[in-house]
């Protein structure tokens, strides 16, 4: 299964999200991947640390060869890394991505990232983390998922551009990928005892968004675990944060399998 976290908005927590749900699910013994899409490569450092070699090959790598025609390419699993996490794997980042956007684009390659995860065996579970802009990766890896989770802060900002993210969507859904489904949107850093969020996330309700029910709290021991390249589930399964991932991912699941 296909899972992108995708937010316009920067700031939101999309990494931290893809990796914490990704680390549950190896956790529970499958084999899960996270590629990142990102020039950032914050979901890259967060599971792999500060390695001192890095791997071999990239996300950038894999693009960059789909601007050559091959009988025979690579296949995807080959652009994948081992983290220090068991059945945990990380296509890694690349700085080269936003040179290479403008080439890929040209030449209509929108479609061969989608082409290429079809192909894609041996994994249980993917995670896709994306830039915070629709561009041409995001929209690659929209066309290519199966599900897709939104990530929201309690701000109006965030709330004014969320209606536009859930109309692109839309587009991508009608004229791409009629399979992509919202899988819903996660309330993160949410305080429930500040008045703004609680009604915000009232309000969102009437309307009729599809709002999960899970929400995800600010912690200092989420900092921590950036910090130290350990997902929750791997740094402190108890907390209060990590059970508040552990109650999402099981929900999701929960809704999947329906």
């Amino acid at each position: 299964m296909i899972r992108v976290v995708f937010n316009q908005k920067g700031g939101v927590g999309k990494t931290t999200i893809v990796c914490n749900l990704a680390a549950i699910a190896a956790s529970k013994g499958l084999r899960t991947l996270v590629i990142d899409l990102d020039t950032q490569g914050n979901a890259t450092q967060y599971l792999c640390g500060a390695a001192e070699q890095p791997p071999d090959r990239t996300i950038g790598d894999f693009f960059e060869s789909t601007l050559s025609f091959s009988l025979s390419p690579p296949p995807f699993v080959t652009y994948a890394s081992n983290t220090p996490f068991e059945s945990l794997d990380v296509v890694a980042a690349d700085p080269r991505l936003d040179e290479l956007a403008v080439k890929l684009e040209s030449k209509q390659k929108i479609y061969k990232f989608r082409d290429a995860l079809r192909k894609l065996r041996g994994y249980d579970a993917v995670f896709v983390d994306t830039p915070p802009a629709l561009n041409f990766y995001s929209r690659s890896a929209l066309i290519a998922a199966e599900r897709v989770l939104i990530p929201f802060d309690c701000d109006e900002f965030a709330r004014q551009a969320l209606y536009t993210l859930i109309d692109n969507i839309h587009e991508i859904r009608a004229d791409h990928n009629e399979d992509l489904q919202i899988e819903g949107i996660v309330v993160n850093q949410f305080q429930s005892r500040s008045k703004l969020p609680t009604r915000l996330v009232e309000e969102l309700k009437a309307e009729g968004q599809p709002l999960l029910p899970q929400t995800l709290g600010t912690s200092v021991r989420v900092k921590e675990s950036h910090e130290s390249h350990r997902p929750l589930v791997f740094l402190d399964r108890g907390h209060r944060v990590t059970q508040e991932y552990l109650a999402l991912y099981e929900a999701l699941e929960g809704r999947r399998r329906r």
